[in-house]
């Protein structure tokens, strides 16, 4: 028998998400708690789980530190994410973080059925395609953030394309960039390019807006 568990602090959200799961497969059992630590007293007497599907803006935790104990003490019990944060550095954080799955709670029934199906069956899923830019206002709600910053690897950029935001946010040119890191104008445009795409947004403009809201943490950079 199929056995899950949600982990979802909105009870609407929840009982949702339980009764669309029932239709997985016949005799499959959903097992719903609303916060981290009863989800964990749980876990603790009972680890025959096939599935933990988290919510990452749980009161009382921060999501990836969440992510980052059921990983370590549970690591035979796949965990899929579920959020309505589904913008690219947070779903790259998460995959990072060792999760199996993220599903955006914007998803249709039958597609979060098809993405856990997906999980089920052994396979890593994140949302497919690559969605437009970002355009970041006052109005969007930050992500949740984890404590102490993000490393710039969290959200998917190498060591070169972390300095090249670095001097970004420092307010340097492009041709400033190139300078101080003995590369051509073309390989800096390249790079940033790479920037905007890993933090979903189109622009420098944007580009520092994501990292003021993710606290991005750039102090091992250079």
């Amino acid at each position: 028998m199929l056995k899950l568990l949600v982990v979802e602090d909105h009870a609407l959200v929840r009982e949702g998400l339980a009764r669309l799961l029932l239709q997985l497969e016949e005799g499959v059992s959903v097992t719903e708690r609303a916060d981290f630590e009863s989800a964990l007293n749980l876990l603790d007497s009972e680890q025959d789980f096939d599935l933990v599907l988290l919510d990452l803006a749980l009161p009382g935790i921060d999501g990836f530190a969440g992510l980052d104990i059921l990983r370590k003490r549970y690591p035979a019990i796949p965990v899929a994410v579920v959020s309505a944060y589904d913008d690219v550095p947070t779903i790259t954080r998460v995959m990072n973080h060792g999760a199996s799955g993220f599903i955006p709670k914007a998803f249709t029934g039958d597609a979060l059925l098809n993405a856990v199906r997906e999980i089920l069956a052994g396979n890593i899923f994140r949302p497919g395609g690559s969605p437009s830019p970002a355009k970041l206002d006052d109005a969007q709600p930050a992500p949740p953030q984890k404590k102490g910053g993000v490393k710039p690897s969290e959200i998917g950029l190498t060591d070169r394309q972390a300095q090249v935001l670095a001097l970004m946010v420092r307010g340097h040119s492009n041709r400033d960039i190139a300078q101080q890191l003995d590369l051509s104008e073309g390989t800096v445009k390249i790079h940033a390019t790479a920037v905007f795409k890993a933090l979903g947004v189109a622009s420098r403009t944007q580009a520092l807006v994501a990292v003021a809201r993710y606290g991005v943490d750039f102090d091992s950079v250079f």
